[in-house]
């Protein structure tokens, strides 16, 4: 047995590093370490609670919209407050833009650069890939780069700006929108449409959202070459390389429900565990014992929830939590998102290989189609001239809880409030839940547990498999640790 530490990783937000154990050719463990501790949960004990507005979005400039969306929920619960329609509408596209562009940022700018690298130069489709996907000078991403740029113009309009705004508020949004302001996020909405559609998959985005099964997806892929469009060659990636066996954890999935709208959500609240189930909120609990955290003699609940730093741990390596749910380690992101919706396409997917590499992606891609197409409808159903933002007073004490997802999975904000200053205040981000470490129980994460059993080419010190891995979990590690 040899150990290999693989860090820090490029292309990911924030750091990470990786320690390996091989037996073999094959990776026969691994513990995932958060190497930068945050604190922001320290800072906001005795402030404001309106101050987590501002906080809580510097916690990552990429995913800040997700932060302040889960900060305002969290303060709207603990105020009882109702968001207008025109609002919720508002805040739904200024969430989605976000998500949207960082799903696309993953894709082009993380992901697919990995099947550039010298490990594949002797593969058959090696040229193109390197032709339209390496880093920094692929063609495909000076075709990406200007779409998303114009897309998040949506951000100007809606939000004022990009990160960190404070438009978003828990009454919904300071921005109210006039008629040509509409019409301006609908052609916005429009061109990115046209890129999705003639570059990533080659179809319309209806189209795209009715295929329902795995049989249906081979299917639509041969109706082209595979460099026709950058879905198809990554479905031609994942039939050669074989990565629907890459990259399985637990096969256990959550998701806290996206895009309210009239008491109902886009994405369905739930969880996996071996079928659909209500997802108990109060069963989620944080586990630091191999944390360089103080320690407690039980995981704790969130509300009750304590991160104070402590080096002196003998059995810690990582500043990240182990978020459980019911005790166990689950997987979120946009694979559980869709899982649990009830998506067809990507339920046969899980029913035949569970959660990979593969099906992470397309699970993405897919969600992009689905997302775009419901902006339309949002940004149509605006009606202008009536209100965008409720405001309430905030009770002197009592509790709030923010619970939204993020592109990267289920983002939570545990609120206490006592003598009208913030008493505690907890975040458990989506990458927290992916890359935790072993819990008391020595149970491994869900990157920890997908990484068992990746294999290792000839003369490898990087194993591209692992690179795989690991960013189809599209990890934010400045989140991690907040």
């Amino acid at each position: 047995m040899t150990r290999r530490i693989m860090g820090p990783f490029n292309r990911v937000e924030g750091d990470l590093e990786v320690q390996l154990e091989i037996e073999g050719d094959r990776v026969s463990s691994a513990n995932v370490v958060s190497p930068l501790y945050r604190g922001f949960e320290q800072m906001l004990h005795g402030k404001d609670p309106r101050d987590a507005l501002v906080y809580a979005p510097r916690i990552c400039g990429i995913c800040s919209v997700a932060q302040s969306v889960a900060a305002a929920t969290a303060l709207a619960t603990a105020q009882g407050i109702e968001i207008p329609r025109n609002g919720q509408l508002s805040v739904n596209l200024i969430l989605a833009t976000e998500n949207v562009a960082d799903h696309l940022t993953h894709f082009y700018l993380f992901f697919m650069p990995d099947f550039a690298r010298d490990a594949y130069q002797n593969e058959s489709w090696y040229a193109h890939a390197s032709s339209r996907y390496r880093a920094v000078h692929g063609a495909a991403i000076k075709q990406m780069l200007p779409a998303r740029a114009a897309f998040m113009h949506i951000m100007g309009l809606l939000a004022g700006k990009w990160p960190h705004s404070l438009s978003i508020q828990p009454g919904g949004t300071t921005r109210a929108l006039e008629a040509q302001e509409v019409i301006r996020v609908s052609n916005i909405l429009y061109g990115l449409r046209q890129f999705l559609e003639t570059t990533l998959f080659g179809d319309t985005l209806e189209n795209m959202v009715t295929i329902a099964n795995q049989k249906q997806l081979q299917q639509w892929a041969a109706q082209d070459s595979p460099q026709s469009s950058d879905l198809r060659f990554f479905l031609h990636l994942c039939d050669t390389l074989n990565l629907k066996q890459l990259g399985q954890a637990y096969n256990r999935f959550m998701s806290y429900g996206a895009y309210p709208l009239a008491g109902q959500t886009l994405f369905a609240q739930g969880s996996w565990f071996n079928g659909r189930q209500t997802l108990d909120i109060n069963a989620i609990t944080e586990d630091v014992s191999h944390s360089w955290l103080m320690q407690q003699s039980v995981p704790r609940h969130p509300y009750d929830g304590v991160t104070i730093p402590d080096l002196d741990v003998e059995d810690a390596y990582t500043w990240c939590k182990a978020p459980r749910l019911a005790g166990e380690p689950v997987e979120v992101g946009a694979l559980a998102r869709q899982l649990i919706s009830g998506q067809p396409l990507i339920g046969d997917l899980v029913a035949d290989s569970g959660g990979n590499v593969q099906n992470r992606v397309i699970a993405r891609l897919l969600e992009m189609a689905r997302v775009v197409i419901e902006m339309e409808e949002w940004a149509r159903a605006i009606i202008v001239k009536q209100a965008f933002c409720a405001t309430q007073a905030i009770p002197d004490e009592a509790e709030g809880l923010g619970l939204i997802e993020a592109a990267r999975g289920s983002l939570g904000h545990w609120l206490r409030i006592k003598k009208g200053r913030i008493l505690n205040y907890q975040i458990i981000a989506p990458t927290t839940w992916n890359f935790s470490p072993r819990d008391k129980d020595n149970v491994p994460g869900a990157l920890e547990q997908a990484l068992v059993g990746a294999p290792l080419r000839a003369g490898e010190s990087e194993p591209v498999a692992v690179q795989h891995i690991v960013r189809s979990f599209d990890p934010c590690m400045v989140c991690t640790v907040h």
